[in-house]
């Protein structure tokens, strides 16, 4: 097989597995927080269950991130030696930021945050939080500032073949970086609230009644109920700044192959790339353009003005429809549960329900990240790098034995993650009073 197929393989597995950590890390700091000031703030000791069974929840999360992480960077030197020889003047900065904020934010507060109740002051402990859940969200706005440049690329001059920075500004403000990221911090939490939701319904359906389960499952599902219809708006608006920027992805989402006045949105099809067409389609008359027009008769560019320039149709199509119809699931299951949940509390079914919901933000998140990076193909930086230039003299068959080793190894750690998640969810609270510290929470001091 292609080598260069199978580094792009092996780095969307890295990829794949580590993106499952942070889109959780992201929000649940923030949720952490919540419960934590709601505690200071009324003192009921509901809150403060809540955060000490989710803070471990929290703890494991980061380290399967970091963990994940680290591999992702060494392929930078072994597959993608072009990368960093091309772009490396403004990739590297970008990385190191993150390193240099973010990731010592997170590692400073971290210990305090998961082991300081009853060992310093409360406020000191809140600030630990906050800034742990600073600092994971400054992590992904550097991921993201860099990944949003080579999506589109400006802030920069060429010389001796190589990219340097001219304007940071522009670099790092790049014209999908706003988009880009309003949506994976919304993603991040819709992914957390459902997380919330599902694991609290198993809690309940397995005979845990308490008030701090309740009170999450509503949480989560309130939280998604309010955050799902934010985040068709900003898909919207990160659509139709994809289609200013990156026609030939949105083309391929929309299975259009014909540059077409009044384009058909396509529920269904079956892309076939050696016909450039679609087999058993299933059209809704002008919807497309409606949609990404915003006109009944709008013209939308199709894939017949990038040949030899566009991404993989079938791939990018369907992980697009996953991602919209997973995210139209959410909206009901989580209007239909709040509105349940406040109105008449839980029920076996929406129990079942929200369970069966409970990584569902996994999936759509994975869903536009494959939308994302596959549409960038067949370019590493758009307009700057394909991605046949940047990789590395590795023969197949290395990486085939590394990718294997990979696959087995992030097997078992997601089994390790997901059995681990799941004792820690089958396991009774521990009562308010019996801290890690030997202190009662309600005896802390507000201040």
């Amino acid at each position: 097989m292609d080598p260069t197929v199978l580094a792009r393989i092996q780095f969307a597995t890295n990829m794949s597995f580590h993106i499952l950590f942070p889109t959780i890390t992201i929000a649940l700091g923030w949720v952490l927080l919540f419960f934590k000031l709601r505690f200071n703030r009324t003192r009921d000791d509901t809150w403060m269950d809540a955060y000490k069974f989710w803070v471990k929840i929290f703890a494991l999360s980061f380290a399967m991130g970091v963990v994940s992480g680290v591999t992702m960077s060494f392929q930078f030197g072994t597959n993608w030696p072009g990368y960093m020889e091309k772009v490396g003047p403004v990739a590297g900065p970008l990385l190191a930021y993150e390193v240099l904020t973010a990731f010592f934010l997170e590692a400073s507060f971290l210990a305090i945050m998961l082991f300081g109740i009853g060992r310093v002051p409360n406020r000191i402990h809140t600030l630990a939080t906050a800034l742990v859940a600073g600092g994971t969200t400054l992590s992904a706005f550097w991921i993201i500032a860099l990944d949003s440049w080579m999506q589109t690329p400006q802030g920069y001059e060429i010389r001796d073949g190589i990219v340097h920075a001219t304007d940071w500004v522009a670099i790092i403000f790049n014209p999908s970086m706003p988009y880009r990221l309003t949506h994976m911090l919304i993603a991040s939490s819709l992914t957390v609230a459902f997380l919330l939701a599902g694991v609290s319904a198993w809690r309940w359906l397995r005979g845990d009644t308490s008030a701090s389960v309740l009170r999450v499952m509503r949480v989560g599902a309130t939280l998604a109920a309010v955050l799902i219809p934010v985040q068709i708006f900003v898909g919207d608006a990160h659509g139709l700044n994809t289609l200013e920027h990156q026609p030939q992805k949105v083309a391929a989402m929309e299975g259009i192959w014909q540059t077409e006045d009044g384009a058909a949105l396509r529920l269904f099809a079956i892309p076939d790339e050696a016909t450039r067409s679609n087999r058993y389609e299933i059209p809704l008359p002008n919807l497309s353009s409606l949609i990404l027009t915003h006109e009944w008769d709008g013209r939308v560019l199709g894939l017949d003005e990038f040949i030899g320039n566009h991404p993989p149709v079938a791939p990018v199509f369907f992980a697009f429809r996953v991602m919209v119809g997973l995210g139209f699931l959410m909206l009901a299951v989580s209007w239909i549960s709040t509105w349940l949940l406040w109105r008449r509390g839980p029920n076996r079914l929406i129990g079942w329900v929200l369970v069966g919901m409970t990584f569902s933000g996994w999936v759509a998140t994975l869903a536009g990240w494959y939308v994302t990076e596959i549409g960038r193909q067949p370019w590493l930086v758009t307009g700057l790098l394909r991605t046949s230039d940047a990789v590395g003299p590795v023969p197949a068959t290395t990486i085939i034995g590394s990718l294997g080793l990979y696959v087995v190894l992030y097997l078992v750690l997601l089994s390790a993650y997901i059995g681990t998640l799941l004792h820690l969810a089958r396991r009774p609270d521990l009562p308010t009073t019996e801290d890690p510290g030997g202190t009662n929470p309600k005896a802390l001091p507000a201040e």
